[in-house]
């Protein structure tokens, strides 16, 4: 039996079957379902610039020639499966902490949290949100970070966690420090979180940075404004939600992500 299901953005075909006889291999009556998706591009008006003036290394971290259209696979279009196992990811990540029971990082606390939606805003569950970001200072822990901020002992600065059955994420951190790219000699960083999401398949899967809001660095971060539409620039920062006080002083951030289509957040590496 097939269905088809069509979005505005991504269509997908389901095929379920039974096998037919005991002893071929197989469970009697053993249900087996196959889920693929048929991609349609996105907007690249509303993507990173491919060559970035000022940013050397964007002209080489592109192809020159033009891309090759061919057929997704099927692994393309149904895998990778088994992710969260393997790659540990939890239901709740505190990256405050270098340990579960060890002190505080240095720096103010946040609450990060969202949704990862498709086109058409339905959830994605049980998607693997993997994040790293610089310490307080905005130092990572990195043979080649070169900058002279120390190393904070209580903040490790990466983790990976899983949606929720809404596509619902949430973590505490604290917020990334501003720092020097010393090799362009002008250029600093804004306070930013890297994000790679693995949706269900390898064509769900994509990396961004989000930024704080009201970061006077926002405004001449050449990868940020190399998103050139303004609005869709505005899918790069986060929303201040709230604060809280009590038990735990902290700050409140909200950034929804869109996987695919017209309205996918754009891919910031």
């Amino acid at each position: 039996m097939s269905n088809v299901s069509r979005g505005s953005g991504i269509t997908i075909f389901s095929w379920e079957g039974l096998s037919a006889k005991p002893g071929n291999g197989h469970p009697a009556e053993a249900t087996i379902r196959y889920q693929m998706a048929e991609y349609q591009p996105y907007d690249d008006k509303t993507q990173l610039a491919r060559k970035i003036d000022r940013y050397p290394l964007s002209f080489t971290r592109n192809p020159s020639a033009p891309l090759i259209s061919r057929p997704l696979t099927l692994s393309e279009r149904t895998g990778p499966s088994g992710l969260i196992g393997e790659l540990g990811a939890v239901n709740k990540l505190d990256l405050s902490r270098a340990k579960a029971d060890g002190p505080r990082a240095v720096g103010q606390l946040i609450s990060v949290f969202g949704r990862v939606m498709d086109e058409d805003g339905s959830p994605i569950p049980n998607a693997v949100v993997e994040l790293w970001q610089a310490n307080s200072g905005g130092r990572y822990i990195h043979e080649m970070d070169r900058t002279d901020t120390p190393i904070d002992p209580n903040f490790t600065g990466e983790g990976r966690l899983v949606t929720g059955p809404e596509g619902e994420y949430q973590f505490f951190s604290v917020k990334p420090g501003a720092y020097p790219v010393l090799e362009s000699g002008w250029w600093w960083r804004p306070p930013h979180i890297h994000f790679s999401i693995l949706g269900p398949s390898w064509m769900t899967r994509y990396v961004t940075q989000i930024f704080f809001p009201g970061e006077p660095l926002n405004e001449t971060d050449l990868l940020l404004n190399a998103v050139p539409n303004r609005d869709v620039r505005e899918r790069l920062i986060f929303e201040f939600d709230s604060t809280s006080m009590g038990a735990v002083n902290s700050i409140s951030f909200k950034r929804d992500f869109v996987l695919r289509g017209r309205r996918q957040t754009p891919a910031l590496h």
